[in-house]
């Protein structure tokens, strides 16, 4: 990892810490998503005019945020940033056999996003079994916590 992401997250780190910045302290994902929308807007009108040095700083305020959700669920013990970036590798590897496992072949990238939707909608499907399952096992506790 090159310097600028060691520190961008000892920047956050320090914004949130009870030595922080009171505005930065205060934020939930909640507070945060109309400046994430406007930043995502700045990054889209900055794309769409090629305007290379405003690319470059709309990026980094995405990814400001990408730290900052990162370390506010952190605090609240959810996930790390770690967690995120290997959660994304293990996605795109995921999405993407035909690159990292060699066992499939496509001719264009119509047939890659073809596939890709497929995957999704399984993955998709999954995650609802997953939530299902979790919400039948918190019945059930609470269930046995009321006898």
């Amino acid at each position: 990892m090159a310097r600028g992401l060691p520190h961008l997250r000892k920047v956050v780190a320090r914004l949130v810490s009870p030595r922080g910045c009171p505005w930065d302290k205060v934020q939930t994902h909640k507070t945060l998503i109309p400046f994430l929308r406007e930043e995502a807007k700045e990054l889209e009108d900055a794309l769409a005019g090629g305007r290379w040095h405003e690319i470059e700083d709309e990026l980094g305020d995405i990814l400001f945020h990408v730290f900052l959700h990162a370390k506010l669920a952190q605090k609240d013990g959810h996930f790390s940033l770690d967690d995120v970036a290997e959660s994304q590798a293990v996605k795109l590897e995921r999405r993407h056999p035909h690159v990292f496992k060699g066992d499939r072949t496509f001719s264009s990238p119509e047939e890659v996003l073809a596939h890709w939707k497929t995957i999704k909608a399984a993955e998709r499907a999954q995650r609802a079994r997953d939530v299902a399952a979790r919400e039948r096992g918190a019945k059930a506790r609470r269930a046995r916590k009321a006898r």
